[in-house]
């Protein structure tokens, strides 16, 4: 199994500085957790749950003493390997790569043996994983010991006391609530604690990671610069962009129907990472941002895309698929890509050449501080108030994810996959960069019918979209914090 070291364009190397972290696609089957032996006495708390001492010197590790092996169940709502229900790598209809799969596999096994658990997956579905924290959590008796969850339950979760604050029932010198080899947390405005585990390892930050991509011909033809040379000399900026869409808008054949627009891409990307890159977001806390002057400026270069610039493609209300995939067939010279787009749509066998790039800098944006990735789209773990010694649920679940036994280089590596269909390693490093530097909005996740065609269309100006959105999105935050 090759490994790769984690590789960084020249002049897009970043720090990793997360106030909260992203959970990229796909990865439970390559991230990790730890197999340290911290662990201290316990003293009962309310619902059955333990608290640990914090003297890390007298910890011991936690077991399960009973003559039959405890099941420690995992709310999902997809289908996710491996679990003690699987007898061999294979029953993973999808597997690829065996020698990661047989590590996993058996590093289950050792965790089971270890602990004298059980370790098992429970496809709740998707409505079916909320319904289950919103009775059984509420009821005293939860369902499962550890929740997957989207932030769009799973902090209501949080806000509504239903998860359990590691920092309460861990060890000082947990390694989530320190180092964070193994599982790392996401910092919620308005909340002090550490409620939701995140594994780590190589592909959390590439995965949900989306870039700007150009078509690289009709760049070379219009004669412009790459644009990641412009990021790295601090140039690359929203009206730098709206240059380039506008020269690579063309009417080719001269009948006056524009048949190759700059841009065409989903709008919820678009007006995701235009905020990013403007410094700002529309709701990162407690209290609605959509009104404010940056995001209305996000706003304001939107409405220009479509309406007056008119180098956005028009968007298909009928088609939501055709308008992220309109790239394909030449329709359109900068959208946006990802790893798992470029291997649906076989961009390889289409023979196209795309260059990938950060997004520009918007007027209020800065590029040292602006997020690069949304957090807010991935997923984390949570175990649940009222589940029997949540330290020992905790250490099982860590050491279950840390399949690469302490080997960080493993932990990190991230396989072929991914650099395949970056289809440059170029590009790959312009995706892996984006996904180092992750900000949380949550606009998209609050059940908000914004209405976006009406802006793209023409029919609302930004401001009228601030102010018929507004209320929607402040109602949504109270619902969501009560």
């Amino acid at each position: 199994m090759k490994k790769f070291k984690k590789l960084t364009a020249l002049a897009l190397t970043a720090t990793m500085a997360l106030s909260m972290a992203a959970c990229g696609s796909g990865s439970d089957g390559t991230t990790a957790s730890g197999s340290g032996d911290t662990s201290a006495p316990s003293a009962s708390t309310e619902g059955g749950a333990t608290e640990a001492s914090t003297s890390g010197s007298e910890s011991k590790t936690p077991k399960h003493e009973g003559s039959e092996p405890r099941t420690i169940r995992i709310g999902t709502w997809y289908d996710i390997y491996y679990d003690s229900t699987h007898k061999d790598i294979h029953d993973d209809p999808s597997v690829s790569d065996e020698e990661l799969a047989q590590m996993m596999f058996d590093n289950l096994k050792r965790v089971e043996e270890k602990y004298n658990v059980r370790i098992e997956y429970v496809n709740l579905t998707y409505d079916g994983i909320q319904e289950s924290i919103n009775t059984s959590v509420l009821a005293g008796k939860p369902d499962c010991d550890i929740y997957l969850t989207e932030p769009a339950f799973g902090i209501p979760a949080v806000a509504n006391g239903y998860a359990t604050d590691l920092a309460k029932v861990l060890p000082a010198d947990a390694d989530i609530l320190t180092n964070q080899n193994y599982l790392t947390t996401i910092n919620i405005n308005g909340f002090d604690g550490t409620y939701f585990m995140l594994p780590v390892g190589g592909e959390s930050i590439p995965g949900s990671s989306y870039v700007l991509s150009f078509n690289k011909k009709m760049l070379d033809d219009a004669g412009l610069e790459n644009p990641n040379a412009l990021y790295e000399r601090g140039e690359w900026t929203w009206e730098k962009w709206r240059e380039y869409l506008m020269k690579l808008t063309k009417d080719s054949d001269g009948d006056g129907v524009t048949d190759v627009y700059g841009f065409g891409s989903r709008y919820d990307w678009l007006f995701e990472y235009l905020n990013m890159s403007n410094g700002t977001a529309v709701a990162s806390n407690q209290t609605e941002n959509l009104s404010s002057k940056e995001v209305g400026e996000t706003l304001d270069f939107i409405y220009n895309m479509y309406n007056v610039d008119h180098v956005a493609r028009p968007w298909n209300e009928e088609d939501w698929n055709d308008n992220q995939n309109c790239y394909i067939n030449g329709e359109v010279a900068c959208w946006f890509s990802q790893a798992w787009i470029v291997d649906a749509n076989k961009d390889a066998d289409a023979g196209l050449e795309e260059i990938w790039v950060p997004m520009p800098i918007g007027p209020s944006g800065n590029k040292e501080t602006n997020a690069r990735k949304n957090s807010a789209s991935g997923a984390a773990y949570f175990i649940p108030q009222g589940v029997e010694d949540p330290y020992l649920v905790y250490m099982v679940f860590q050491e279950y994810k840390d399949y690469y036994g302490d080997d960080f280089e493993q932990r990190d590596y991230v396989n072929d996959w991914w650099h395949n269909n970056a289809l440059t390693e170029d590009n790959y490093n312009v995706m892996y960069y984006c996904g180092e530097k992750t900000g949380i909005d949550l606009w998209n996740a609050m059940g908000v019918d914004y209405q976006f065609p009406l802006l793209l269309k023409g029919e609302q100006t930004a401001a009228q979209f601030q102010e018929t959105n507004k209320q929607l999105v402040q109602t949504a935050l109270d619902n969501m914090f009560k």
